[in-house]
């Protein structure tokens, strides 16, 4: 049994910039066969409260931990990688050319309360763990007494 994950707005993405990218191509505007579309990781976020630790996984299939990276600013987390891969090969008089090009990208909006200095990741069999310690709980109300 296979699970998959349904995320619409991918695929809502896909067909608008599939039907823009066909109409562009039909007026000839620009439209490159060279173009490198960038897709969206499928991901993951988990946050324990106890050990105060939030963990992102990220599905990276394919890349190296060369070809990505993890940048944190402002607040937002954003993991992108590139994979460029060629396969030369001859069979039976007949030459096997194949060639894969993808970007990825995804920035998500840290939670309150994040250690950004203290953000960790590792790759492991095609997915990325990142994680990041939070300095303690937040939300919790400081009572003051009035004098």
């Amino acid at each position: 049994m296979s699970l998959f994950r349904y995320e619409p707005f991918y695929d809502v993405d896909r067909i608008f910039n599939e039907f823009f990218g066909e109409a562009q191509r039909r007026r000839g505007e620009g439209a490159s066969s060279d173009v490198v579309q960038t897709l969206k990781p499928r991901m993951d976020l988990h946050e324990d409260a106890e050990k105060n630790l939030v963990t992102a996984t990220f599905e990276l299939p394919g890349l190296k931990k060369e070809d990505v990276q993890v940048n944190v600013q402002n607040g937002q987390l954003t993991v992108s990688g590139e994979t460029k891969s060629e396969s030369d090969k001859e069979e039976q008089g007949y030459a096997v050319r194949e060639r894969r090009y993808g970007k990825i990208s995804r920035t998500l909006r840290l939670p309150e309360g994040v250690k950004e200095d203290e953000v960790k990741a590792a790759l492991e069999n095609g997915v990325l763990t990142v994680t990041f310690p939070k300095t303690g709980a937040q939300n919790t109300p400081k009572k003051i007494t009035v004098a």
